[in-house]
């Protein structure tokens, strides 16, 4: 019998512009998982966490992540999985991704590393997959392998781990509602007007630029959203007035993580991120919103292994 225990990072999708191809890590908030194999066949998934999660084997997100790893290293095994810690369900802040990053990590790493780390993705994102209902890497990528990742093409994967700055903070709330991330997809049209689509490419390539050669004030004014934001926002109330008020206090830009509720603000100070998470924080109590707010420096590092016993 051999077991691991693993963590993956907490993500943030889209970054504004880069719908599905842009994510990032965050320190310090995530998941955290143990996994044991033993001789024989079959998987058991065990909630320790204290957060709701489905009762049906087949509605959790760990669940196809292990059955693709298995099958594509050719064993059979028998799988325990107890979830530790997790974020909350529907937080915007890549709780399905951070269960199948560290499903997928957690196997690769049971079982002496036969996958690379771009087909440790591939696992995880059969979770997104059962989640969304789409298949997309925009927070799996980042959870595993950290930093800032741009995903260039999905037929084939296609990863690039971009330069992060030393002094990147997120300022990040998670309000207390509940956004259903396939209805948040659902709502999204399914053509875009020409004038968005081009000033949503500009913007991909200002932060992808920005963010290769340090250019601080290029990453902010690149990051606005054209296509999914427009439609999304109406899920959080008080958007538009939350973000002219952070951008009075020095953030670079703010937007939604994912499809949301959670909102994020990107700064390149620390007291700028406190400030912007205390003005996050009143902002949804004064309207009778409870929420988490999260104050990290954008993390380098994706999964890894907390133990490993034999």
């Amino acid at each position: 019998m051999k077991k691991v225990r693993v963590f993956a990072p907490a993500s943030i999708a889209n970054m504004g512009c880069g719908f599905d191809v842009i994510g990032l890590a965050l320190d310090d908030v995530g998941d955290i998982i143990e996994i044991t194999e033993s001789e024989g066949d079959g998987l058991t998934i065990i909630n320790k966490s204290g957060v709701p999660m489905p009762e049906d084997i087949e509605m959790n997100v760990i669940t196809p992540v292990v059955r693709s790893f298995l099958q594509r290293i050719g064993k059979k095994a028998k799988i325990e999985v107890t979830i530790c810690e997790k974020i909350y369900p529907g937080s915007g802040i890549g709780s399905s991704a951070a269960s199948s990053a560290a499903a997928a990590y957690g196997m690769n790493e049971l079982f002496g590393c036969p996958l690379s780390e771009e087909e440790v993705v591939l696992c995880a994102m059969e979770g997104e997959r059962l989640a969304s209902g789409g298949y997309h890497a925009d927070n799996a990528a980042p959870a595993v392998m950290g930093g800032i990742v741009l995903i260039r093409g999905y037929e084939p994967l296609d990863i690039i781990k971009l330069p992060v700055p030393g002094n990147f903070y997120c300022a990040v709330v998670h309000p207390h509602l509940v956004v259903n991330t396939k209805e948040a997809r659902e709502i999204l049209p399914k053509e875009v007007p020409m004038h968005d689509a081009v000033s949503q490419w500009g913007n991909v390539g200002g932060l992808v630029a920005g963010l290769c050669t340090g250019n601080i004030g290029l990453i902010g004014r690149s990051m606005k959203d054209s296509i999914a934001e427009p439609y999304r926002k109406k899920f959080i109330p008080g958007f538009d007035e939350l973000r002219g008020n952070l951008h009075d206090v020095g953030v670079l830009a703010m937007n939604i993580s994912g499809s949301g509720p959670s909102v994020f603000a990107l700064c390149d100070k620390n007291e700028v991120a406190e400030k912007a998470g205390g003005m996050m924080r009143r902002h949804f109590e004064g309207r009778d919103i409870g929420c988490e707010v999260y104050v990290v420096k954008v993390s380098n590092k994706g999964c890894k292994l907390m133990g490993i016993s034999i």
